[in-house]
C-alpha cells in the first residue's frame, strides 16, 4: 500500500485549509461569463467543439487559480468535456493537470463500472493518486458505479491502494428519482444499504493509519436521514456530498456526516460557486464583469456556513 494513501493526503488539505468544500467544475457553454466565450471564439478555428472545449478550459483554469487558495479539492464532471468529442477530452486532462499543480485533490466525477479487465483498465487510465504522472487523467479519486457488482468494484480498489489513490462509489445518490432503485427491498434492507455494507467492507480493508479507508461512499446532501444512519453503519468510509446549494440542501443537512473534529466527509457545490455571478446576492455585487470575485465569495460563503453548521467548525489550523 502506498504510503501517500488517499485518505491521508485528503484530510491533510482538509486540514491545511480548515474546510472540507470541494468545487465542481461543471461548465455550461450558455452559462459562461462573455470575455470567456469571446477569447475562446477569436483563438479558435470555427470549429464548434474546439471552441467550447477552450472555453471551458479557460474558464476552469481560472476557477482553479481562485479557488486554490481556499478549498482542499476540485470535481471535475467528465460528461460536459467529453460531450465535445477528443477536444473537450483534452481540455479536461489539462484542467486536471492544473490543479493537481495548484495542489488541490482531483475527484474526477466520472462513475465508472464495468467488469473484469475493463474496469482495471479505467482505473488504470484515471486514478494516478499520489503521483499525477501515474496516469493520463491524472485524479486523486474517481466516481464509480456499483451496480453491476461486488467484483466490479475490486479492480478499481486494487489499483487505488496500488497507487495511493481514492475511490468514491455511488450509494445514495441526490437526484429526486434515485430511490427509483436504490430504496428497493431485498432480504429487508432497501438496495442503497446492501451497497453500503460492501463499501464499508472494501473501505476497512483499504485503511491505512487513518480510521477512513480509501474507498468512499456518494451520499446526497438531499437525504440527511440517510446521511446520519449511513454514517452510523459506515464508520471507516469517507463521504462525498452532493446536493449542496443549488440541489436544495443546507448545512445542517449533512452535519451528520462528520465526525466530531470534523472530518471523514467532503461536501460538493458546483453551479452555486462556479456560477455565482448570476445570482442574487453576487450579481448585485459584483456583476458579470467581476465573476472570479463572485465565485471568491461564493466560496468563502460556503465554508462559513459549514463552519457554522457541522463540526467542520473544529477544524485546527495544522
Amino acid at each position: 500500500m502506498s504510503d501517500l494513501h488517499f485518505i491521508t493526503r485528503l484530510h491533510d488539505a482538509v486540514n491545511r485549509k480548515r474546510n472540507p468544500v470541494v468545487v465542481g467544475l461543471d461548465p455550461r457553454f450558455e452559462q459562461l461569463p462573455k470575455d470567456i466565450v469571446r477569447s475562446a471564439r477569436e483563438a479558435g478555428s470555427g470549429n464548434l467543439a474546439a471552441t467550447v472545449a477552450a472555453a471551458f478550459e479557460a474558464f476552469c483554469l481560472r476557477i482553479i487559480d481562485v479557488v486554490a487558495p481556499l478549498v482542499p479539492a476540485v470535481k471535475p464532471q467528465a460528461a460536459f468535456f467529453e460531450e465535445w468529442g477528443p477536444a473537450g477530452c483534452a481540455a479536461l486532462a489539462r484542467v486536471m493537470r492544473h490543479a493537481r499543480q495548484a495542489g488541490l485533490i482531483v475527484i474526477c466525477d466520472a462513475k465508472r463500472g464495468d467488469i473484469g479487465s475493463t474496469a482495471e483498465a479505467y482505473a488504470r487510465g484515471y486514478l494516478a493518486g499520489a503521483d499525477p504522472d501515474a496516469a493520463p487523467w491524472a485524479a486523486d479519486a474517481l466516481t464509480i458505479n456499483p451496480y453491476l457488482g461486488r467484483d466490479t468494484l475490486e479492480p478499481f480498489v486494487r489499483v487505488a491502494i496500488e497507487r495511493g489513490a481514492g475511490l468514491y462509489v455511488l450509494v445514495r445518490t441526490s437526484n429526486p428519482g434515485a430511490g427509483t432503485f436504490q430504496d428497493v427491498v431485498s432480504d429487508g434492507q432497501p438496495l442503497y444499504r446492501r451497497v453500503a455494507c460492501v463499501v464499508e467492507e472494501l473501505a476497512t480493508a483499504s485503511r491505512g493509519v487513518d480510521m477512513f479507508g480509501a474507498v468512499g461512499a456518494v451520499v446526497g446532501a438531499t437525504y440527511p436521514r440517510e446521511i446520519a444512519e449511513l454514517r452510523e453503519a459506515m464508520p471507516h468510509t469517507t463521504f462525498l456530498i452532493p446536493g449542496y446549494g443549488t440541489q436544495g440542501a443546507a448545512a445542517a443537512d449533512v452535519a451528520a456526516a462528520f465526525t466530531p473534529d470534523g472530518l471523514g466527509a467532503v461536501v460538493n457545490s458546483s453551479r452555486g460557486i462556479i456560477f455565482a455571478y448570476e445570482k442574487k446576492p453576487y450579481s448585485e455585487q459584483f456583476g458579470e464583469h467581476r465573476w472570479e470575485d463572485a465565485v471568491a465569495a461564493a466560496t468563502r460563503d460556503m465554508i462559513a456556513d459549514l463552519a457554522s453548521h457541522t463540526p467542520t467548525g473544529r477544524l485546527e489550523k495544522p
